[in-house]
């Protein structure tokens, strides 16, 4: 049986990271309605998904002041899922962007064509829809921006993260 949580009125959606550069956990989090849901994910996909929500912020009015407390984690963080596909969209009804997490689906590449099908009428994924303000999408930009430039210092070289305690740059070897 597959979970829908839908959050037409998030008071949160926010990103973070846990731990110390070079092995940082990112996370995804919505509240709202009494319930928070915090999703797993790559810092690859914090990175596009800031992209992509900023790019589609450049067709919307500027509305108003950043709250950028409705963009941080909420203490604990328990992993509800891992990201898999994001759906991004907007409601020029509503002035609002539309974010679709999708849970990670593995599938076994031993099982057959039946079995793939029968397995897709027993999901068992999550999918959580938000809705988000405007300033609710730039605060959540901005946020990720200080995560993802947060982490371990690159290599003027070849550009790769440096080992703060060893770094073998491939440009000298």
């Amino acid at each position: 049986m597959s979970s829908y949580y839908d959050f037409e009125e998030a008071e949160g959606f926010a990103t973070g990271a846990i731990g110390e550069p070079g092995a940082r956990t990112f996370y995804l989090q919505i509240r709202g309605d009494g319930r928070t849901i915090s999703v797993k994910c790559e810092k690859q996909q914090v990175a596009a998904l800031s992209e992509y929500l900023r790019g589609m912020l450049a067709d919307l009015p500027d509305t108003g002041k950043i709250d950028a407390s409705t963009a941080t984690l909420h203490n604990p963080v328990e992993q509800d899922f891992v990201l898999g596909s994001v759906g991004l969209g907007v409601d020029r009804a509503s002035m609002r962007m539309v974010v679709q997490l999708e849970e990670m689906v593995l599938i076994d590449e031993e099982d057959d064509v039946f079995d793939l099908i029968e397995e897709e009428e027993d999901d068992t994924s999550t999918v959580v829809r938000v809705l988000l303000t405007p300033e609710q999408t730039r605060a959540f930009c901005d946020t990720a921006d200080l995560f993802l430039n947060a982490g371990r210092e690159t290599c003027k070289w070849c550009g790769q993260p440096k080992d703060p305690s060893l770094h073998a740059c491939p440009k000298f070897n």
